[in-house]
């Protein structure tokens, strides 16, 4: 099958398209020749699209990718020349980064990152901000910052939140080192790695089968993901529960169990659909 993208909405640096036939709406970071770098026309459509998709309950999941073989290069250096020179803002008030980077967290849309060629810096921030990564095995991920006099403001803080290893995200952050999306995959900062040439088949193809699942049940599972890996084990449980509670209000899990258990025989069947979904 041919996977067939209909435009919702084209800025000049990002474009917003959905999958004809499934429930999945995609972000294109779209500055090739600057290899995707981040600046404030692209931040300000960023958040323009998760208004749009979020305001249309048929979209479930939001992928985002880079043209051009890139996924980004991280923030565009004169931007954030001018952002850094700009006069001292109200501390309580979070920056165009760190306000990205919670809405993706929260969002109530299950996101993929779709990584190819080089994510580095800010860029890395935004992949690790999203619910799942698929990256190219010669993907190139690291950050740059050290070298040029930061300690990597917005990355280092969601490298360190990631859970990988202290000493891998410290070598990341202090050496420069990038690794490639096969490592990042071995160390747990991308959910899978594969051959460039099945990325946008694969993020595609997980894309439409979660867009099955009913809108309800994919975002009390990010709940109690997102709020979850902040919490002691215990008040983690507690939060599974009233997650459950307020799931219920929406799912019954239990209405269809005959013909899910008919589905699922002779092994998993991810192409199960519930009939409310």
């Amino acid at each position: 099958m041919t996977d067939k993208w209909e435009k919702i909405k084209f800025w000049p640096e990002l474009h917003l398209e959905r999958l004809s036939d499934a429930g999945v709406a995609r972000i294109t970071l779209n500055r090739p020749e600057k290899k995707n770098s981040l600046n404030g026309e692209i931040f300000q459509a960023f958040f323009e699209s998760l208004e749009i998709v979020r305001a249309d309950r048929e979209l479930k999941i939001l992928i985002t990718k880079g043209a051009g073989g890139t996924y980004s290069s991280g923030f565009f250096l004169p931007f954030l020349r001018g952002v850094s020179h700009e006069g001292l803002a109200d501390w309580d008030q979070p920056r165009t980064m760190d306000r990205l980077a919670e809405e993706l967290r929260f969002f109530p849309r299950v996101t993929i990152a779709q990584i190819e060629g080089y994510c580095l810096g800010g860029a890395l921030a935004l992949m690790n901000s999203h619910d799942i990564v698929f990256a190219a095995n010669d993907a190139q991920i690291g950050m740059p910052e050290v070298m040029r006099g930061s300690f990597g403001q917005f990355a280092t803080c969601t490298l360190v939140h990631a859970q990988i290893p202290i000493k891998k995200a410290t070598y990341m952050q202090l050496v420069g080192e990038n690794i490639s999306g096969a490592e990042a995959e071995r160390i747990g900062l991308a959910s899978l790695a594969m051959p460039a040439a099945e990325l946008e088949a694969k993020t595609n193809a997980v894309a439409r089968e979660l867009s099955l699942r009913h809108l309800a049940v994919l975002e009390h599972a990010k709940i109690a993901v997102q709020m979850g890996r902040d919490l002691s084990l215990t008040d983690a449980m507690k939060l599974d529960h009233l997650v459950g509670q307020r799931l219920a209000k929406a799912v019954d899990a239990t209405a269809d169990v005959d013909s899910y258990l008919k589905s699922q025989k002779g092994g998993p069947n991810l192409a199960y659909k519930r009939p409310d979904a």
